[in-house]
């Protein structure tokens, strides 16, 4: 016979699905292009991706069919994970910030050459790129691979459990062209593909950061969570009823929720 649910299961489990446009993305900053760190740079391009990916991968295994008389087994020998992670940015006007980023990340992998006199690396000028003879001398993979920093972390409009996806040794992988036309302007995206060698995935036991939805057997902590998310979703219930724009909702919504935290 099929298991009898409640109607309190079926809202709990199936009425609250998980929504695609709530995520961020974190991209990390290696040493020699640490003047992009700060307010209005790395922060600036964080914000701007638009388009990203939870990560996946598979695992390799072999037949074993000798064994068993009449049965074949797979046994796994390795994790296999996705080569590369896309990612798009809106692109800023006059700045181009996203475009700058990362051609000078891949020029930094690249543009490196020697000089025959003293033997030390230096970067390439303009015009030493523009020479029809010039050389490209590649970095060591330690000198611009982002050991750590690559994040992706995807959450819901109450902000509790995000799921955050950290990549291990990353780095620009290809910059997507970007067409330009006269008929009809739209946003300009930059699309970059990010290499890594793996990734993990950050408290992945964790299953409910509040498992009891009764206030009066809560702490105080977890009494203003449970607050500010009731007052938040109210303020953003009629935010987005008033002004029609899911958007500002969100915003209002996340204000409202902090704020009430933030009195406890």
């Amino acid at each position: 016979m099929p298991r009898i649910a409640r109607v309190s299961d079926i809202k709990s489990n199936l009425l609250r699905p998980a929504t695609t446009s709530h995520f961020e993305v974190e991209i990390p900053i290696i040493g020699p292009l640490g003047h992009w760190k700060g307010v209005g740079k790395q922060d600036k391009i964080n914000l701007m991706c638009s388009d990203a990916s939870l990560p996946g991968s598979n695992l390799a295994t072999f037949d074993i069919n000798n064994d068993r008389t009449g049965v074949t087994e797979k046994h796994v020998h390795r994790r296999i994970f996705d080569d590369r992670i896309d990612l798009s940015f809106y692109v800023d006007a006059g700045l181009y910030q996203p475009i700058k980023f990362f051609e000078e990340w891949m020029a930094y992998i690249t543009n490196g050459r020697f000089t025959q006199n003293t033997r030390q690396q230096r970067a390439a000028s303009e015009d030493d790129l523009m020479n029809p003879s010039y050389d490209y001398r590649l970095r060591y993979p330690n000198d611009y691979m982002a050991g750590q920093g690559l994040r992706v972390t995807k959450f819901e409009k109450d902000h509790l459990n995000p799921l955050t996806y950290e990549f291990v040794r990353s780095f620009p992988l290809a910059i997507s062209s970007m067409p330009v036309s006269y008929d009809g302007s739209s946003l300009l995206k930059c699309t970059v593909s990010m290499s890594y060698i793996r990734y993990v995935v950050r408290d992945l036991r964790r299953q409910n950061a509040y498992p009891s939805t009764n206030p009066f057997q809560m702490s105080q902590f977890n009494a203003a969570g449970f607050l500010g998310n009731l007052g938040g979703g109210l303020v953003d219930n009629v935010v987005d009823r008033v002004t029609g724009s899911d958007l500002l909702g969100d915003i209002a919504g996340g204000i409202a929720n902090q704020a009430i935290r933030d009195a406890f």
